[in-house]
């Protein structure tokens, strides 16, 4: 891959962001379980970094999926998982469907003020029976008129306290298993919506997590996005782009990790020398660096055949599966190389370490990813 004069510009834009308005109020929105995203957002919408791929016409840049590569690796330089996730659910995870599917009224209606970052937006899809097992979500949408009666709940929702709307995936349809599903866009000050509760994370703590529960939410059919029916499928899509998401700020948590543990261990004297001077520590952290190449490598292909249009269904969970484990992986050596001083909570290496993990949970488990491998593999009885 080659990024041009424009795209190296670009990146030295979003990390000059990052060190202004992201990495010097890490802690204290680590300290508080959120961040203040009505401020933040339409600090980076004025700089067009919330609807990079997006038409001009709503207001997005019209620029190259390279531009979002760059965006979401700099993001994760911030110190932190929380607020990179949260920004990557305003633009990779709760938006795609609505661009790439929403008639001009619901784009003009939502998508505009949510690449402007005068709108939060989130994903609700996962249920507190129905996580990596979409096909099981019960929350149901059923027909009144011309609106949607929308009954269940939604467990997990990143951005969940703080949206001013939703794309919810809800059953319209009897129909069992993927069928029957459709994306709909609900405003959170609609009658019958609350949020039940706040999350206590292990990690990602700057990043709020809620609950939400509809009861008899009345939303226009109007806001479905998309064909009705589709919803599972156009939903799958959105999880394509939301696993690049993963994989791409994988590359860049790994690789600083690794920088900083090997500063540590230069400086770190012990048995007569810097603790860098350990073979076997060089070597360990040498072995995880190549891994990291291997893994941008990878994402940097993928997302080349992103631009030409193909379907990158297989790359991005290769990419997810690899990432998540990839992660756990520096995370725990990390940790285990600073010795006492990184399992105290003062230190990076607690941060990154239960940060790390959510990885390989969401946006689809390990086990999930396996299974679709194995599955477009033949890998099957």
């Amino acid at each position: 891959m080659r990024f041009t004069d424009e795209h190296r510009a670009f990146r030295q834009l979003v990390r000059d962001v990052v060190e202004k308005e992201i990495a010097p109020h890490v802690d204290e929105w680590e300290r508080a379980g959120t961040f203040p995203a009505h401020e933040l957002f339409p600090k980076l919408g004025e700089l067009g970094l919330l609807g990079l791929e997006y038409h001009p016409e709503y207001g997005g840049q019209g620029a190259d999926h390279l531009y979002s590569v760059i965006l979401v690796e700099e993001l994760y330089r911030s110190g932190c998982a929380g607020i990179p996730m949260a920004i990557g659910v305003q633009t990779m995870m709760a938006t795609p469907s609505l661009h790439q599917f929403g008639t001009d009224e619901l784009k003009r209606r939502y998508l505009e003020p949510a690449i402007r970052g005068t709108a939060v937006c989130s994903i609700a899809v996962t249920e507190p029976a129905a996580g990596s097992d979409v096909a099981g979500l019960r929350t149901r949408a059923v027909r009144d008129g011309d609106d949607w009666v929308i009954n269940g709940s939604k467990l997990y929702i990143t951005n969940g306290t703080q949206a001013d709307w939703l794309c919810l995936l809800a059953r319209t349809s009897d129909e069992g298993g993927h069928r029957g599903m459709s994306q709909i866009v609900v405003e959170t000050d609609t009658p019958g919506f609350s949020v039940s509760r706040t999350l206590d994370k292990l990690g990602n703590r700057s990043s709020d997590t809620a609950e939400l529960f509809f009861d008899d939410v009345r939303v226009p059919v109007s806001n479905t996005i998309g064909t009705v029916g589709r919803g599972f499928q156009q939903q799958m899509a959105q999880f394509v782009v939301e696993r690049m998401f993963v994989a791409y700020g994988a590359v860049t948590s790994c690789r600083h990790a690794l920088e900083r543990t090997r500063d540590y261990l230069k400086q770190r004297q012990a048995f007569g020398g810097p603790l860098m001077a350990s073979q076997y520590l060089a070597f360990r952290l040498a072995e995880l660096s190549a891994q990291v190449d291997l893994l941008q490598s990878h994402n940097y292909a993928s997302a080349e055949a992103y631009l030409a249009g193909e379907d990158v269904t297989r790359q991005a969970t290769v990419a997810k599966l690899t990432a998540g484990r990839l992660l756990r992986e520096v995370a725990d050596t990390c940790i285990q190389f600073h010795g006492g001083m990184g399992y105290m909570e003062e230190t990076w290496t607690s941060r990154f370490y239960r940060d790390s993990r959510l990885a390989s949970i969401g946006g689809g488990a390990d086990e999930v990813m396996l299974q679709v491998l194995a599955r477009m593999d033949g890998f099957t009885a």
